[in-house]
């Protein structure tokens, strides 16, 4: 993950996904340079000239929408903006994340600082206090096309600055006069084109997106992990990783996965232990966890690469480019984020697909030494097999959440955005998908540890025999039937908090164990 020292600049310096989520976590303190406020300063000013003159400019001094072509007086230019953000706040559904919804704040307010938007300087102070306080706006979850801005879940992020709406404080959940009364703050009046330009951006869209790039590029790393741990169980082969191979059809994230998988079985006694087998060739959960896991990073890190571009990027309308040039555009169009985004959500799904075949392989008995069902003494006992019912059940619910949000399309606002990306919904849906992966990855870790028991005493390499024991200082060895779902809660948690893979970083430097890979520059970080 990428870091900067002690502060970001907003609006100056480079955001990407990693730094947005330090700064969420107060790890970073964001701040406004003077460099951003002299732009700021500039930017509002234009904005101020163009209501003096009166020449209709969208949004600043006439209607939105369909209702481009209504002028507003120069007396009524504060109350348009303040009324768009009551009118547009139409969201419904439960709230969306604590989290994503901070990340929303730091995304505008880097957006806003670019000095494009005509925004106040008093204006992007206060939101920065919103961040620094840890006083969140609630915003609900569904209610956005994903163009025109992510417009409804952007106008409840900042009913706070009239003294509407509600947030989250030390907590608890208080209404916006509530958190006034405590902090002695009092509602901001916005000038000419602050709500439009507080409320017209991808920042819904891209917060997801933030969330998406972490938690998928984690579940990545531990799928690899915990399938070459299901090679060790099953004593599969090691020679599809080699490089050998994967240089005749040099797929970035294809190398990536088949030099880490190898660098992870290395001085494995397992491995060692059937080198002379009469077995041709592995299923192809086992053998191609390049091809399908390497895939998936592909798509990982399009998506990533592009959200890099959204982050640093100015996604308000119009933009205020100078005195005499301003720019009705459509730069708050979701769709450069919702393509990929639908490309991740369908590439987190097919990391559990593959994922649920190797489970279902371990329960088979084919592997010499590992018993059917993963137990011995089966018949009066089940065994592992009703695991592997849940992760049929999440690999098919995920496959029914793949079809592309932003293959639809309905129009609004009378026809004036007669064309939307739902990269919200999108969004949505793929942290979805891949908190169902995390359950699956889950699951295969137990399994996986079950079935690496039964090489013992044969030892694998240094780094999956360290994760081993840390899983069984969570889940023990099963010799009976118990209750599998105590277990399940246990693993989820290990991949959450990506135990696995702090224990395999820990033991590559205490055993100075290398986990070699030739792009680890470009997947390892974001």
């Amino acid at each position: 993950m990428s870091t900067i020292t002690n502060h970001f600049s907003f609006g100056e310096d480079y955001l990407t996904a990693g730094i947005a989520i330090q700064i969420a976590r107060g790890e970073i303190t964001g701040i406004i340079s003077e460099t951003s406020r002299d732009s700021v300063k500039k930017s509002q000013q234009v904005v101020e000239n163009i209501v003096e003159k009166g020449a209709p400019v969208y949004g600043i001094n006439t209607g939105f929408g369909p209702l481009c072509t209504t002028k507003i007086s120069k007396e009524e230019t504060n109350i348009l903006q303040s009324n768009i953000l009551q009118s547009h706040s139409v969201g419904v559904g439960e709230p969306i994340d604590t989290e994503i919804a901070k990340l929303m704040l730091i995304l505008k307010i880097q957006s806003l600082a670019k000095g494009y938007s005509g925004i106040a300087e008093k204006t992007l102070d206060r939101i920065l206090w919103h961040i620094n306080n840890d006083a969140i706006p609630i915003v609900p979850s569904q209610g956005s096309v994903g163009a025109s801005g992510d417009l409804a879940p952007l106008s409840h992020l900042f009913l706070p600055l009239l003294g509407l709406g509600k947030v989250e404080y030390q907590n608890k959940v208080i209404t916006t006069q509530e958190l006034f009364d405590t902090t002695g703050l009092k509602p901001i009046d916005l000038g000419p084109k602050e709500g439009l330009a507080l409320i017209n951006g991808t920042q819904f869209i891209a917060a997801h997106a933030v969330q998406v790039v972490a938690k998928l590029h984690s579940c990545l790393t531990q799928a690899d992990i915990i399938g070459a741990m299901m090679i060790e169980g099953l004593q599969g082969s090691v020679k599809p990783f080699f490089k050998e191979l994967h240089q005749l059809r040099p797929y970035k994230g294809n190398i990536h996965v088949a030099s880490r998988i190898k660098s992870l079985l290395k001085g494995s006694e397992i491995m060692e232990d059937h080198i002379d087998c009469d077995r041709v060739q592995d299923p192809y959960s086992l053998r191609c966890m390049p091809q399908v896991h390497g895939s998936s990073r592909n798509a990982w890190l399009h998506l990533k690469e592009l959200l890099e571009v959204e982050l640093n990027s100015v996604t308000d309308n119009p933009i205020i480019i100078n005195e005499e040039l301003t720019i009705s555009g459509g730069s708050f169009h979701g769709q450069p984020l919702a393509m990929a985004i639908d490309y991740a959500c369908l590439a987190a799904s097919e990391l559990g697909n593959i994922s649920d075949r190797r489970i279902y392989l371990a329960l088979e008995g084919n592997s010499p030494g590992v018993p059917k069902l993963l137990m011995q003494d089966t018949g009066i006992n089940s065994g592992y097999m009703i695991l592997q019912y849940t992760t049929a059940a999440l690999a098919s619910e995920n496959k029914g959440l793949c079809f592309p949000s932003s293959a639809d399309s309905i129009p609004t606002s009378l026809g004036q955005e007669d064309h939307v990306s739902m990269g919200s919904i999108g969004g949505r849906k793929a942290l979805r998908v891949i908190e169902n992966l995390e359950k699956i990855l889950a699951i295969e870790l137990l399994t996986a540890a079950q079935a690496f028991e039964y090489r013992k005493p044969l030892k694998s390499g240094a780094i999956l025999d360290e994760i081993h024991k840390k899983v069984r200082e969570a889940v023990s060895f099963a010799d009976k039937d118990r209750v599998f779902a105590d277990d399940i809660e246990k693993g989820i948690k290990i991949i959450q908090n990506k135990t696995i893979i702090a224990t395999a970083n820990q033991v590559s430097i205490k055993e100075n164990v290398s986990l070699d890979t030739k792009f680890s520059g470009e997947f390892e970080t974001y």
